[in-house]
């Protein structure tokens, strides 16, 4: 359930987002807030200007957090990001523990609102393949 101050950080998202196109960027802001609702720290999407594709700010943040927050500070965070997350940034909140997500559009409505932005191609891709092989250094990991 979305909350007042829920919608107010979205709303500070959204304002991170109109500040990337400002500077030249795609338009996609994120905050993360501790239980509290104060921000910890904010990011904007900076791919064009970095030069890199992985630059989105929920990956930002979901790094950030991972680095910088203790697991069970992570869980109670919870971030706020002007669009709902992409595949690469939905694995890296996962992996970095964080508590819940808040975003303003869904990736449905981005695509209605700019339909090349969903048009992307598939890679093909096989496997899997030589299980014995590839499951020994997995194991090896998960002994120590």
């Amino acid at each position: 359930m979305i909350t007042t101050a829920d919608e107010e950080l979205l709303r500070r998202a959204i304002a991170i987002a109109a500040r990337a196109v400002a500077l030249g960027d795609a338009p996609y802001g994120t905050l993360l807030a501790g239980a509290d609702g104060t921000v910890l720290v904010e990011a904007q999407n900076t791919v064009r200007r970095d030069n890199d594709i992985t630059a989105h700010p929920e990956l930002k943040l979901a790094r950030w957090a991972a680095r910088e927050l203790d697991p069970a500070t992570a869980a109670r965070t919870t971030m706020y990001t002007s669009c709902q997350p992409c595949g690469m940034c939905t694995g890296a909140i996962v992996r970095s523990g964080l508590g819940r997500v808040v975003y303003a559009l869904s990736t449905g409505q981005l695509i209605e609102l700019n339909p090349p932005s969903g048009a992307w191609p598939t890679v093909p891709q096989d496997g899997p393949a030589l299980f014995d092989e590839a499951r020994a250094p997995i194991e090896e990991y998960y002994r120590q």
